[in-house]
């Protein structure tokens, strides 16, 4: 008989004087100090004071000499300043991977499956009748004997074609992304730190696209006042600045940057807690922070349904409850054609997860 078998849960413990432990909280810290490791150290010191994380054998100072030792701190030999290493940023990467989609195991090379069936590279749930053409390496045999104990019993057992079913197969297709991200002022105001959990989302994507979906494409734009392009190397240093919300601007970059890929299969992610307040006309802004100025909003929505005629959906993740943003994000929503989330910021990596493994996008013919 079949059940679940269930044994007393321990929780696991912090091992004091631990380089894998604090390496761990180290990770965490550079999320919240924008990948300043001074800062971060400093704040491992008074974690230390407060909570004793070290032991007499083992203390920051040795914790530091082995972080130099490995790889993952450098020093400035004139400031003394310290500052993290490649294999830092990396480690960073797939703690965020780790802490938000769970431990993936690697596979081979592959890409995303799309809703239709066809001669594919993997296997699905569905079954259909055996018709003529298909490859016989494609017949469930254990089905098709069922069907002819079913249709002919047991005592006279044949085979015949209509007993027959076959697997049915998925295409693979390629998915070219832009991860934008507001930087805005309003993502850390209000008590409220939203820029870190999207910073890891985005970190955690780059990683799994990296490991997962290794021909699959990923750019990161963050938008302020202005859009610009991000490397995979800056991700742990950014910060928020002192910009309004130029949604139009950023949106503009990264359809300019989907329209160089090759790739059928693309798409916009974007990640913002506002709205649009700004565009920029010539050298100069314009800028309007009281409710939903008709002339940014228009020029936005223009440009969410131009990504609809070049077939490029949106899904946007919302992470604010105001009823009359929510009512914006419909709005823009329905003219583009995508989706849209109104996410707290715990389940923001999950419901990235789940829409970009799923590629419920267009299907490649």
């Amino acid at each position: 008989m079949r059940g679940f078998g269930f044994s007393k849960f321990t929780p696991q413990q912090f091992t004091k004087g631990s380089f894998d432990e604090l390496l761990k909280l180290f990770m965490e810290l550079l999320n919240y100090t924008a990948g300043d490791a001074g800062e971060a150290l400093q704040w491992l010191n008074e974690l230390d004071k407060q909570y004793k994380l070290t032991n007499d054998e083992y203390g920051i100072g040795d914790f530091i000499d082995e972080l130099k030792q490995k790889g993952y701190l450098g020093e400035d030999e004139q400031s003394g300043e310290f500052n993290i290493t490649a294999k830092t940023e990396q480690g960073i990467r797939q703690s965020a991977l780790e802490e938000i989609f769970g431990k993936l195991k690697k596979s081979g090379k592959g890409n995303h499956r799309s809703p239709k069936s066809g001669q594919g590279e993997e296997k699905n749930s569905e079954r259909r009748e055996f018709e003529f053409g298909d490859s016989l390496d494609r017949i469930d045999m254990t089905q098709s004997v069922h069907n002819a104990q079913i249709n002919h019993g047991i005592d006279d057992f044949h085979l015949t074609e209509r007993d027959l079913e076959v697997e049915e197969m998925d295409f693979k297709t390629l998915t070219s992304t832009v991860l934008m991200i507001d930087i805005s002022h309003s993502m850390i105001l209000y008590g409220e730190d939203r820029i870190t959990p999207a910073k890891k989302v985005a970190m955690a994507l780059a990683e799994l696209i990296k490991t997962k979906y290794p021909k699959d494409t990923l750019d990161i734009v963050v938008f302020g006042n202005d859009a610009w392009p991000i490397t995979l190397k800056d991700l742990p240093y950014l910060q928020v600045g002192p910009y309004h919300t130029n949604t139009y601007a950023g949106l503009e970059l990264a359809t300019d940057l989907l329209r160089r890929r090759k790739t059928h299969n693309k798409q916009i992610f974007m990640i913002t807690d506002g709205k649009p307040t700004c565009l920029k006309e010539g050298t100069k802004y314009y800028k309007n922070s009281i409710g939903l100025d008709r002339k940014v909003v228009n020029k936005t929505l223009n440009m969410a349904a131009q990504c609809k005629r070049l077939k490029i959906p949106i899904t946007t993740f919302m992470i604010a409850k105001d009823p009359y943003l929510q009512q914006f994000v419909r709005t823009f929503t329905e003219t583009n054609g995508g989706k849209a989330f109104y996410s707290s910021l715990n389940g923001l990596g999950e419901y990235i997860f789940e829409d970009y493994i799923r590629n419920r996008r267009r299907t490649v013919r």
